[in-house]
C-alpha cells in the first residue's frame, strides 16, 4: 500500500372568497361564478402574470447574474468568471480505491475506498481544504460571491476555539467532513486509538454542525488497514485524498504530467499569513485562475459520491 504525505505544518393558496376577487377582479381569470369566461372575467394583458405583473424573463435574470458575476470575479482580482459547474449527475459514479491505494479485504470487508479522482466526463475538479487554522472571513466572503463549492475536513484541535466560523461556512452551502480530533500519524496508533481519533470527532461533528459525516479524509493522507475498518466502524464511507495541491505561490502535482484531469480532487488549507506569504483569499486566486484558464468548473464533491 503507498502511504500518501501532505505538505502539512500542524495540522438555508391561499383560496379567495367571493369578495375578494371583486376587490382583485382586475388581476383574476375567474369570477365569483367560477365559469372563468364570462363576459365581465378580467384577462391578464399580454406579458403579465396572474396578478398583473410582468413574467419573469430568464433571459434577464441571466444576463443580471452574469453582470452579477463579472463583477464580482473583477472584486477578487480574478483574470475571468469562473465556469459554472453541471448539474449533479443523476446516477453517481461508482467509487473504488486507487489501484495501488487498497488494504487488504479492500473490497471483501467493504471498506472506504482511498481515491485522488472521481470517475467522471464532467470537466469538473473539486476543492477540498483541510485542518481549519486560519479563520478568515474574506475567504467565506470571496467564495460565497463567486459560487464556488468546497469540502472541508476539518479537526477539532485547530476549530475548537471557532465553531461558528465553520457553521457559517455550512450556512453558504459546503460541506464539512473529518479530519480526526488531533491530526495524528494514523498509521503509528493502534485500532483503538485510531478509533477514538475518528469517532469521537464524528460526536464532535453532529454536536457543533448537526451531521455525521460519511467521508473522512487521514491526516498527510496516511492510513492502514486498522484506519479504515475503524472509520467504517465510525460511519465513514468514502476516504478521498487528493491529485493536485495548490498553495499561494505554487502547485503540487501527484501525476509526472503535472496535469489537471477530469474529477481530479485539489487539496489546500485553511492556512494564512502565518504560514504562507499571502492570504487564503491570495490562495484561491491561483486555484480559480489556473482552474478557469483551462476549462474546469468547481464542482461539489459530495454530490458525485
Amino acid at each position: 500500500m503507498r502511504l500518501v504525505v501532505q505538505n502539512d505544518k500542524s495540522r438555508a393558496r391561499v383560496a379567495l372568497g367571493c369578495a375578494a376577487a371583486v376587490l382583485a377582479s382586475t388581476a383574476l381569470v375567474t369570477g365569483c361564478s367560477g365559469s372563468g369566461s364570462g363576459p365581465g372575467t378580467a384577462r391578464p394583458a399580454a406579458g403579465q402574470g396572474a396578478a398583473g405583473h410582468a413574467a419573469p424573463d430568464p433571459r434577464a435574470a441571466q444576463a443580471a447574474e452574469h453582470t452579477r458575476m463579472v463583477a464580482a470575479a473583477k472584486r477578487w482580482g480574478l483574470d475571468e468568471v469562473p465556469i459554472a459547474p453541471p448539474a449533479p449527475p443523476k446516477v453517481k459514479p461508482r467509487i473504488t480505491a486507487r489501484a495501488g491505494f487498497e488494504v487488504d479485504h479492500q473490497e471483501d470487508w467493504d471498506l472506504p475506498p482511498v481515491f485522488t479522482t472521481v470517475p467522471t466526463k464532467n470537466k469538473v475538479v473539486f476543492l477540498t481544504i483541510d485542518d481549519g487554522s486560519e479563520k478568515d472571513p474574506r475567504f467565506l466572503q470571496m467564495m460565497r460571491d463567486l459560487k464556488i463549492p468546497y469540502t472541508a475536513f476539518l479537526s477539532n484541535y485547530l476549530v475548537k476555539d471557532d465553531y461558528g466560523y465553520f457553521r457559517k461556512a455550512q450556512s453558504y452551502g459546503n460541506t464539512l467532513n473529518n479530519h480526526t480530533l488531533t491530526h495524528p500519524y494514523l498509521p503509528g496508533l493502534s485500532y483503538e486509538q485510531q478509533k477514538h481519533e475518528i469517532c469521537d470527532m464524528q460526536d464532535i461533528m453532529q454536536k457543533q454542525f448537526g451531521k455525521r459525516p460519511t467521508v473522512l479524509r487521514p491526516p498527510y493522507g496516511n492510513y492502514n488497514q486498522d484506519t479504515l475498518v475503524a472509520a467504517k466502524s465510525c460511519g465513514i464511507k468514502y476516504a478521498p485524498i487528493w491529485n493536485e495541491e495548490v498553495y499561494v505561490d505554487h502547485w503540487e502535482f501527484r501525476e509526472d504530467d503535472q496535469q489537471l484531469r477530469r474529477g481530479d480532487i485539489v487539496l489546500t488549507h485553511f492556512r494564512g499569513r502565518s504560514d504562507w506569504d499571502g492570504t487564503m483569499v491570495d490562495d484561491m486566486r491561483r486555484f480559480l485562475n489556473k482552474v478557469t484558464r483551462e476549462g474546469y468548473a468547481v464542482a461539489r464533491l459530495e454530490d458525485y459520491l
